[in-house]
C-alpha cells in the first residue's frame, strides 16, 4: 500500500483551518521576492505562531517533534556541536544518552541529509542521531541562550565563586541564562532526571547546604554547597514553581513543568521552614516511566492471569497496598489503562492529579474548597461512572462512601497503608468499618514493594551457600542454586544495582475468606485459608526474584521479612 501523499505547508494549515487562502496568496507573493521558506514567512507575517507550524510539519512529515521554548539544556550534548556548526545546519543538541549512546538532535529540517551526515561523522560511530522537528526560529533561540554560557554543575559553581551575582534579578525572565544561579538549578534538574532520581533534596544545615536525590528508592548526596547559595538558589525554586518568594515562615506548595529530552516532566515542590532554613523538596513526574502497561509490570504469569481476572468483575473494591513510595500510584494508572475503553466512564480524586490519562476524568482533592475525598465521592456519584478511584482511603467517612459506590455497582480502586494484603482487613477494621459491609464488597487485594534490580554489567554469579539456601527454601535434595550479587560499576554509579521492579502478594477475596471476615477472623486464620486456597505471600514472589539473578537476598531482606525461614 502506498504512502499517503505529503500536502504542500500551506495546504496542509488551510484544511486545518489555521490561514485562509487569502493569508496563503499573501506570504506566496511575498515569497518571490524575498525567498524565504514559506513557514518562516508565515510567523514573520503574523499569521500563524511557531508551535502551529511546528506542530504541522510534525504531522506531515510523520516525524516526532519538540517545543523548545521550555526545555533543559544538556551541558554534555551542547559540548559535541559547536555554535558555528548549530548555526549553519539550524540543529540544536537537546540531550546525550550516554548509556545507549544517543543523540537528540532538534532540527529545523529533518530530512536534510547533508547536516545528518556532516554531525554524524563529528560524532563518531559510538553516537547515534535521533532527530527532533523543532520551528527553526526556535532553534535560533535555544542556540543564542545556551551556548557561551557553562552550563555544567561545576563549571557554574566555578563561576559563582569568582564572580559576582546580581541576586535582584534572580526573578526576572530577560536575559536570565546570564545569572549563573539560573543556570545551577536547570542543570541540578536536568542531571537528576538524567539519573532517574525520583526525588531532589535541598537541605540547609548551619554551615552549608546539603543536595540529595533519591534514586531506585536509595537516599544518595549529590552536592554539598556553601549556605550563601541557598538564598539565591530557593528564590529562584520558587519562581519557577509560583511560590511566594516572600513567604518563608509556612510551608509552601507548588509545580514546575519542563520539557527534557523532548518529553514532557513535571516536578512536584514543597518547601518548609526549618532551624536553618528552608527545606525544599521535589518529586519528579515522568510521565514515560510513570504510566506502564500492565503487562509490563514484570508480574509472575499467575499473577497476572489473577489480577486480570479480579478487575475484570464489574462491582466491588479493589485495593492497593503498602508504604509511601511502593509503587501504588504505577500500578493503579497501569489497571485504569487496562480498562480504559470507549464503553466505559472512569473518574478519580487524587491527592493531587500525579499524570494525566486520556479519556479519564480526573480531580485533584482540594480541601479549600471543600471537596475532599468523601464529599468527592459522593460528587462523583452524580457523574454517572462505571469505575471511580479514589487515591487514599484515610479515614471511616472516604471508607464507607468507597463501599457505598461498591455496593451501588460500581468497580472501586483504592490504596491503603498497610504491611500486607491480608493486613488490610484489620486496617479498615480500625478505621471503623464494620465487617458486615466488607464481606463481599471487597473482591481483591494487591500488596506491593519495590525493590532494586542488579545491575547488567557488573553482577556476578556464585552457588549460594547453606545459609542462603535456608533463606531461599531450598531442601538439602534440590539442586545447587546459582544465584548474584552486585560488584558496582560505572554503569550503575558503583552502587551495584540500577533500576527497580515491584514484587507483588495478590489476595482474591473468596467465598471462604468472606465469611472469615464476617465473624471477625485473627490474622492467622485469614492467612491459613488464603493460602490453602493458592495465595502467594510477597516473600515468595521475592525469592522467585533472586532465583531469576535480577536481585540479591541483601535487597529483598530490606523490604521482607525473611526471620522466620531461620531455624529457631
Amino acid at each position: 500500500m502506498a504512502a499517503p501523499a505529503k500536502l504542500p505547508l500551506g495546504k496542509l494549515l488551510i484544511s486545518k483551518g489555521v490561514i485562509s487562502e487569502d493569508q496563503l496568496r499573501i506570504a506566496l507573493i511575498e515569497q518571490k521576492t524575498n525567498s524565504i521558506p514559506l513557514g518562516k514567512l508565515l510567523i514573520a507575517l503574523g499569521f500563524v505562531t511557531d508551535a502551529t507550524v511546528r506542530e504541522a510539519l510534525s504531522e506531515n512529515l510523520n516525524q516526532q517533534s519538540t517545543d523548545l521554548t521550555s526545555i533543559i539544556a544538556d551541558a554534555h550534548a551542547i559540548k559535541l556541536i559547536s555554535k558555528d556548526v548549530a548555526k549553519r545546519y539550524a540543529v540544536f543538541p537537546m540531550v546525550l544518552d550516554k548509556a545507549q549512546g544517543r543523540l537528540t538532535l532538534a532540527m529545523a529540517d529533518t530530512a536534510n541529509i547533508v547536516a545528518l551526515d556532516q554531525i554524524s561523522a563529528m560524532l563518531g560511530k559510538d553516537i547515534s542521531i535521533i532527530p527532533m522537528l523543532a520551528s527553526e526560529s526556535e532553534i535560533d533561540k535555544a542556540i543564542n541562550q545556551y551556548y557561551g554560557f557553562e552550563l555544567s554543575i561545576d563549571g557554574i559553581l566555578q563561576e559563582i565563586e569568582t564572580g559576582q551575582i546580581n541576586y535582584k534579578s534572580m526573578s526576572s525572565v530577560s536575559d536570565e541564562y546570564s545569572q549563573p544561579l539560573v543556570r545551577l538549578m536547570d542543570a541540578i534538574l536536568a542531571d537528576a532526571v538524567q539519573q532517574n532520581a525520583s526525588d531532589i533534596h535541598f537541605e540547609p544545615e548551619e554551615f552549608f547546604l546539603r543536595i540529595r536525590y533519591r534514586i531506585d528508592g536509595i537516599m544518595r548526596q549529590i552536592r554539598s554547597l556553601h549556605k550563601t547559595y541557598w538564598p539565591a538558589m530557593v528564590v529562584r525554586l520558587k519562581v519557577m514553581s509560583n511560590m511566594n518568594i516572600a513567604e518563608t515562615r509556612t510551608p509552601q506548595d507548588g509545580r514546575i513543568s519542563i520539557n527534557f529530552s523532548g518529553r514532557h516532566i513535571d516536578f512536584r515542590a514543597a518547601a518548609q521552614p526549618t532551624t536553618h532554613g528552608e527545606n525544599f523538596v521535589l518529586r519528579i513526574l515522568d510521565r514515560q516511566k510513570g504510566l506502564v502497561a500492565l503487562d509490563n509490570l514484570g508480574l509472575e504469569e499467575q499473577n497476572l492471569m489473577l489480577l486480570k481476572l479480579i478487575i475484570a468483575r464489574p462491582e466491588g473494591i479493589i485495593l492497593v497496598t503498602g508504604p509511601t513510595g511502593s509503587g501504588k500510584t504505577t500500578t493503579l494508572y497501569s489497571i485504569l489503562n487496562h480498562v480504559n475503553t470507549d464503553s466505559v466512564n472512569i473518574m478519580t480524586l487524587e491527592d493531587p492529579v500525579e499524570y494525566p490519562l486520556p479519556m479519564i476524568r480526573q480531580t485533584s482533592v482540594n480541601e479549600s474548597a471543600k471537596m475532599g475525598f468523601a464529599s468527592g465521592i459522593r460528587s462523583m456519584m452524580r457523574q454517572d461512572p462505571d469505575i471511580i478511584l479514589v487515591g487514599e482511603i484515610r479515614d471511616k467517612e472516604t471508607a464507607e462512601m468507597a463501599f457505598s459506590a461498591a455496593m451501588t455497582g460500581h468497580q472501586v480502586f483504592s490504596t491503603l497503608h498497610t504491611n500486607s494484603a491480608i493486613g488490610a482487613i484489620p486496617r479498615l477494621l480500625d478505621i471503623g468499618i464494620v465487617p458486615d459491609l466488607m464481606a463481599g464488597n471487597i473482591i481483591g487485594i494487591v500488596a506491593q514493594r519495590l525493590i532494586r534490580r542488579l545491575c547488567n554489567h557488573c553482577k556476578e554469579k556464585h552457588e549460594a551457600d547453606e545459609l542462603e539456601r535456608m533463606l531461599l527454601g531450598l531442601k538439602e535434595a534440590d539442586p545447587p542454586a546459582m544465584i548474584c550479587t552486585g560488584v558496582g560499576c560505572s554503569h550503575c554509579g558503583h552502587q551495584g544495582y540500577k533500576g527497580r521492579l515491584s514484587i507483588l502478594e495478590i489476595l482474591k477475596i473468596d467465598g471462604e475468606l468472606d465469611d472469615l471476615i464476617a465473624r471477625r477472623a485473627t490474622q492467622r486464620e485469614l492467612r491459613k485459608a488464603a493460602i490453602d486456597g493458592g495465595f502467594r505471600p510477597l516473600v515468595e514472589d521475592a525469592i522467585r526474584r533472586v532465583l531469576e539473578g535480577v536481585t540479591t537476598l541483601d535487597e529483598i531482606s530490606r523490604v521482607v521479612d525473611l526471620t522466620d525461614r531461620l531455624p529457631t
